[in-house]
């Protein structure tokens, strides 16, 4: 009897979520708002963690036309360390893109972008001085 009146108490109060045990049945029963709300909190999720992880195409190609200008530039002759960091910090940003490790392939293809930069502002600089 205290059972059934506990029951009857469940189910006259609209509570937005409670569970109630019926003789070999279990029951849950959410409110539609709530149900609704937590499935796009989890979609919310799960898009902004798709877009974080995607491969960094763009900072890739940007990183390669860097040191293919400064290639152009001479900088081999004239700031091979730099251009080698370049080059360092790309097969680094490869790699990490082969262990879908996007993040950090983000952060070296960047690197390499501005280390190759600097290679060809450096071999550029020392271009002039050398003509001059």
């Amino acid at each position: 009897m205290a059972y059934q009146a506990f029951l009857a108490g469940l189910t006259a109060v609209r509570a937005p979520c409670y569970v109630s045990l019926v003789p070999g049945i279990l029951r849950i029963r959410m409110d539609h708002t709530r149900v609704m709300t937590r499935l796009s909190a989890v979609l919310v999720v799960l898009f902004v963690l798709g877009c974080a992880t995607s491969p960094p195409v763009q900072e890739m190609s940007d990183a390669r036309q860097a040191i293919a200008a400064a290639e152009d530039a001479d900088a081999v002759r004239f700031a091979p360390t730099l251009l080698g960091d370049a080059r360092r910090y790309l097969g680094e940003a490869e790699t990490h893109i082969r262990n879908r490790s996007f993040n950090l392939a983000r952060t070296n293809a960047i690197r390499a972008k501005l280390s190759a930069v600097d290679a060809l502002q450096a071999s550029q600089a020392a271009s002039q001085s050398a003509d001059n």
